[in-house]
């Protein structure tokens, strides 16, 4: 059993040594956009509701790899959430540990698929381009509940709901009060007369 656990520890070594050398991104979206290939996806893996994060974006060279500089004034980013309702301008940085390697942070607050657009120019390539969290590209936002430990804490919305419905019951209950004086006092009238 410990050969067998050692021989995959080797594995792993081995092939997450090869994902970092050879510059692959796990769980990003790799496409060609006319001479130069983009690499999208989030900058932390997997995407944590209300947890810090971005949109990572590598541009290299198609032929060669060599990665493209300078594309933070050219280019532009936006994220999108529920089919283009909100919109987020994000203001791409280049990474200072790797070279054609930008960011653009944010807090998703929402769980779900999430859009990164993509515009501007490379050089004198035109582009506008949305890569869109998914089964085959990269995941979208997931809730932090499985991660809590040991009391789970409420997601603001599970909160909002409550208070909405602590806010119908008090205002149900001021009108009721509100009913009950008016009828008490009418018949305190009546009697008086």
């Amino acid at each position: 059993m410990s050969r067998l656990l050692a021989a995959v520890a080797a594995v792993a070594v081995v092939v997450s040594s090869f994902a970092i050398n050879t510059n692959i991104a796990l769980g990003h979206e790799r496409r060609s956009v006319g001479p130069y290939t983009f690499v999208v996806g989030w900058v932390n893996e997997p995407a944590y509701v209300n947890a810090s994060n971005g949109m990572s974006l590598e541009v290299t060279e198609t032929s060669g790899d060599k990665p493209v500089e300078g594309l933070a004034t050219t280019l532009h980013a936006e994220v999108i959430v529920g089919g283009g309702a909100k919109k987020l301008a994000l203001e791409l940085v280049p990474d200072d540990a790797a070279q054609g390697i930008y960011q653009g942070s944010f807090i998703p607050t929402k769980v779900g698929d999430y859009i990164f657009h993509i515009f501007g120019d490379v050089n004198s390539t035109k582009v506008d381009e949305r890569f869109e969290s998914g089964p085959n590209t990269f995941d979208g936002v997931v809730s932090t509940d499985s991660l809590q430990f040991p009391d789970r804490v409420p997601a603001n919305i599970d909160l909002a709901a409550r208070l909405d419905s602590i806010q119908t019951l008090v205002i149900a209950a001021i009108v009721v009060g509100a009913i009950a004086l008016l009828v008490s006092v009418g018949g305190l009238v009546m009697r008086r007369r």
